[in-house]
């Protein structure tokens, strides 16, 4: 076997390791209505790694943002973001506060694991990862999605890997413009 080659074999299982071995995902599944779940966002997702839900209140009309964090294999929400008080504001029995115009709970690092979400596109769900926003509307009229940490490998979360990203480029002008928008409004609301 010539050296060229015996590198090339090398750099293949190297490849290959690096491919199957199992690393810690946030993934994001539909659940269909016969029980499958299918995968249809897939980011990195070590313990710490942090990911935000936006959405429109169906009764109060207004904007609610809750920020979560992966932990020990589970997902806690940590802070929770909204503008008028209301149904289905939580009673934390923690101090709150006002920050240009959102009342803020920091701290919260309630348990949310099974963590499902109905994200109907009349409340206009989105979420942020990485200090880039997805619209989870892109996945379909009101999907129940199930989101999870799991150790998977690479070779299997490929093409969920890819999903969001694709959404992203292929989106109008229009859409791109509201986003930078909104995550300006996240980074400084």
């Amino acid at each position: 076997m010539s050296r060229r080659h015996g590198w090339l074999v090398l750099y293949a299982l190297v490849l290959l390791l690096v491919l199957c071995w199992p690393r810690p995902w946030l993934v994001v599944s539909e659940l269909h209505a016969e029980g499958a779940a299918e995968r249809r966002y897939v980011f990195s997702g070590d313990d710490g790694t942090r990911f935000s839900l936006r959405w429109q209140h169906s009764v109060e009309r207004e904007d609610w943002i809750e920020t979560f964090e992966l932990s020990h294999g589970g997902i806690e929400v940590v802070r929770s973001r909204f503008k008028t008080f209301g149904a289905g504001v939580p009673d934390t029995g923690r101090p709150s506060r006002l920050e240009h115009g959102w009342v803020v709970l920091d701290d919260l690092h309630r348990s949310v694991d099974p963590m499902l979400v109905q994200a109907a596109s009349r409340e206009h769900y989105r979420m942020t990862y990485g200090g880039h926003c997805f619209d989870l509307a892109a996945l379909g009229p009101a999907p129940l999605l199930h989101f999870q940490q799991q150790r998977l490998p690479p070779v299997l979360v490929i093409g969920a890997l890819l999903r969001p990203w694709w959404h992203r480029m292929t989106r109008s002008q229009q859409d791109v413009g509201s986003v930078s928008r909104e995550q300006h409004e996240h980074k400084h609301g």
